[in-house]
């Protein structure tokens, strides 16, 4: 907080010292720059709020969490480890509110640093925010929102390197296209992701960013 604090009380008060002196700079352009650093300020306070956000940290412990309720919730403080992480004592402290800090993992692998980890989830959370993808059912058939894999694209030139587009795409057959596509999430799936094909065939599946699938009878 400091970090970020810091700096930009120090640009505020170079431009309120500028603006009281003769300087090279404009008075306008000082007077702009010291209105952005005010708003980022006050946006830094917003975000360090902690009674108005949820609490989550990065580390191998757990590889599934709903994205579609973070980003429909208040926020989220990420907690970054290094190397080996962080002290176990951290998750056994409770926080203010009595909840306790809830380990997220985005996969089976091991990175220097949460940082990279803590962006992936920024991205998978501003997608789905109101107006991001303009039409909401634009993530409709996306992989993992019906438990399944998404279904292959194709794009202009009808043929390339000797490959074409499947007929069936070009066909103008809504009902057949759809068959196909769904044909191909499946066959994809049970290749690629058997663990989430296993899942799919389940009674009800619930897939990492909150969708559901009720089993085909």
């Amino acid at each position: 907080a400091h970090e970020i604090r810091n700096p930009i009380n120090a640009i505020q008060g170079l431009c309120e010292t500028n603006l009281e002196t003769p300087a090279p700079v404009p008075a306008d352009v000082l007077t702009k720059i010291q209105s952005c650093a005010r708003e980022l300020e006050d946006t830094v306070r917003d975000v360090l709020d902690f009674s108005r956000l949820e609490t989550g940290l990065f580390t191998p412990l757990r590889t599934e969490f709903d994205v579609r309720e973070l980003a429909a919730g208040p926020g989220a403080i990420i907690l970054c480890g290094r190397f080996e992480g962080f002290d176990e004592r951290l998750f056994e402290a409770p926080l203010p509110d009595g909840s306790f800090i809830e380990p997220v993992s985005i996969g089976d692998y091991i990175l220097s640093g949460g940082e990279p980890a803590a962006l992936v989830l920024l991205d998978a959370c501003v997608r789905l925010l109101p107006g991001v993808m303009g039409a909401a059912s634009s993530g409709h058939d996306e992989s993992f929102e019906s438990g399944l894999l998404e279904y292959p694209h194709y794009t202009r030139p009808p043929e390339w390197a000797g490959l074409a587009i499947p007929e069936v795409l070009r066909s103008g057959d809504h009902a057949k296209i759809a068959a196909w596509r769904l044909a191909q999430s499946e066959a994809d799936t049970r290749l690629r992701r058997p663990d989430l094909w296993e899942r799919h065939l389940g009674a009800r599946v619930q897939s990492p960013s909150g969708a559901h699938k009720k089993k085909e009878k």
